[in-house]
């Protein structure tokens, strides 16, 4: 999710994917133009999720249904690596897609922000009176109000983000379940019970009463801890040594970067002595997606950290094959600092910022709203994550309800091939304006149960408190703004390769020099400065300073 697709603490994407896209809106005959009624438009959209992918049976009934509705045929690309490196070399080497999609957060967010400063965005603010699904998704009252103001209306009037997959209403808001998982076999095997381990401490003695259990799948040794690509997400342990947040009451008042804390320096040795004593699969923070499903499925990760749907996801095939041995919540685990009566502190947020590049021109712009358009209306939505009306699933009773052949094919494939081919899962849902599964669509109609009894049972032991919808002022968003924050960025860029440098370091002293040579050249790059603006412009403003990843 997370990143991965993931929102909390992002640890550590290292590879650099080089895109081979070429610019401009081609028709049929490949001249460059289209002519923005449907005649043979194709647009080229990157999706930049990290670990995503299309079909592999060329154009999906979906996308054909979409090209009649639009008259545009679909030419994707995935990213496969780092999505803000992404960012930031399609804009460097100018190899820009027609539409744009990916995470609105984060450095992904910041790069986009930069490239509609830079008039590499198409403005389409005289435009969207002619497109109301799209001018509904950034209207000021269903934008959290500190993204508006950071990304969707900050160019003078100028319009050049979209937001889609921002909840509807409150029903539409997706808590994902971040948290550790255990395997239930392993945890009976060491005579363990999951919902016991609630401190950082109790967190320790779990981890080591498996590794000292020996395990062994297939003559292969089991790692008490994994995660999956690039170490998504092992580092949401970092809410047992500080509140979750990128930022800190120092205690007057006044925020601080949680890198600045004793929290952070302890949440980076306790990493360290995971590492060291063969706790952590030492490949986490390497590895790639395929090799770390691949360990799930032989079943060598005891515990494994990510949201719950990517752990049911990749879990299923060794389930299947291996009754009992599904993954089930550890804790909840103390948050530090924050009281454990509190509901759970969630930044749900819109998924997707989507752009059109200035590689599409003229016509190509035309072909490129209806198309958006047509896929943020309530039939684009329902089209992009149930399929075709009437194939794959119909209304009944005023519901929908799926295609019961359908239903089966999806549940007995666990690769995902299948809802792929379909074209459910491409990357269309990431186009497709709010969220109102639960408000519009009536939920999910592709969840079995099992899995949904899965997730509400998860929901009961790690949100015993219910939880809450983060609406406070980001100051990640604020400092963006300070005078110092060009010079200052690509010092705060290296906090998570600082991290992981220091988990790997050879000695806890020369680990804490890694992090203190950097909290130097961020003092040295105008943090204090950036900090001081920050500070004055959230005067009187409710701030996130907890928060669990989501």
């Amino acid at each position: 999710m997370n990143r991965i697709w993931s929102k909390g603490m992002s640890v550590l994407l290292v590879s650099i994917m080089a895109g081979s896209l070429l610019s401009g809106c081609m028709n049929s005959s490949g001249n460059g133009e289209g002519d923005g009624e449907g005649g043979g438009n194709t647009l080229k959209i990157l999706h930049n999720w990290n670990g995503s992918g299309g079909s592999d049976n060329g154009i999906t009934p979906i996308e054909e249904v979409i090209k009649e509705k639009t008259g545009v045929t679909l030419e994707w690309e995935y990213t496969k690596g780092s999505e803000t490196e992404k960012v930031n070399q399609i804009f460097a080497t100018q190899d820009l897609p027609d539409i744009y999609t990916g995470p609105a957060w984060g450095g992904e967010l910041d790069g986009i922000i930069k490239a509609a400063k830079e008039g590499q965005l198409v403005d389409l603010s005289d435009k969207l009176d002619n497109y109301p699904n799209l001018a509904k998704s950034i209207a000021e009252e269903n934008v959290p109000p500190a993204l508006y103001e950071k990304a969707i209306n900050a160019y003078e009037g100028k319009k050049y983000l979209l937001l889609q997959n921002q909840p509807a209403t409150n029903e539409d808001g997706i808590d994902w379940l971040y948290g550790f998982y255990v395997r239930k076999d392993i945890a009976e095997k060491v005579g363990v019970d999951p919902q016991s381990v609630v401190t950082k401490e109790d967190f320790y003695a779990f981890l080591k009463k498996i590794k000292d259990a020996n395990l062994q799948e297939n003559g292969q040794p089991v790692f008490p801890l994994g995660g999956f690509s690039n170490g998504w997400a092992v580092g949401i342990g970092n809410t047992m040594f500080y509140s979750g947040a990128s930022y800190v009451d120092k205690g007057d008042g006044s925020l601080e970067h949680s890198f600045f804390t004793p929290g952070y320096e302890e949440y980076m040795l306790f990493y360290r002595k995971l590492l060291a004593e063969g706790l952590l699969d030492p490949d986490v923070f390497t590895q790639t997606d395929p090799i770390a499903k691949e360990k799930i499925n032989q079943g060598r990760i005891a515990i494994l950290a990510a949201h719950y749907p990517a752990i049911l996801d990749a879990s299923k095939e060794y389930v299947t094959s291996h009754p009992g041995s599904d993954y089930i919540p550890v804790g909840p685990l103390e948050r530090a600092d924050v009281d454990p009566n509190r509901p759970v502190d969630l930044g749900i947020q819109g998924n997707n910022v989507t752009v059109i590049t200035k590689s599409c021109q003229g016509a190509c712009v035309d072909a490129a709203l209806k198309f958006l358009d047509y896929m943020a209306s309530d039939e684009g939505f329902m089209l992009a994550r149930y399929g075709v009306q009437g194939v794959h699933w119909d209304m009944k009773d005023g519901k929908p309800a799926a295609n019961q052949e359908w239903f089966e094919k999806f549940a007995a494939d666990q690769s995902g091939k299948v809802r792929k081919s379909v074209g459910i899962g491409i990357g269309l849902e990431s186009l497709t304006g709010l969220d109102r599964i639960n408000s519009y669509a009536g939920g999910d109609i592709w969840a079995d149960q099992d899995r949904l009894d899965a997730m509400d049972n998860a929901r009961k032991i790690l949100r015993p408190n219910g939880i809450q919808v983060i609406t406070a002022y980001n100051p990640g968003d604020v400092i963006t703004n300070a005078p110092e924050w060009e010079m200052l960025k690509p010092s705060m860029d290296r906090m998570g390769d600082a991290w992981k440098e220091a988990v790997f370091a050879k000695s806890d002293e020369a680990a804490m020099s890694i992090i203190n040579e950097l909290r130097d050249q961020l003092r040295n790059t105008g943090y204090d400065q950036a900090m001081q603006f920050t500070n004055e412009n959230l005067k009187g403003k409710d701030v996130v300073t907890v928060q669990m990843p989501n």
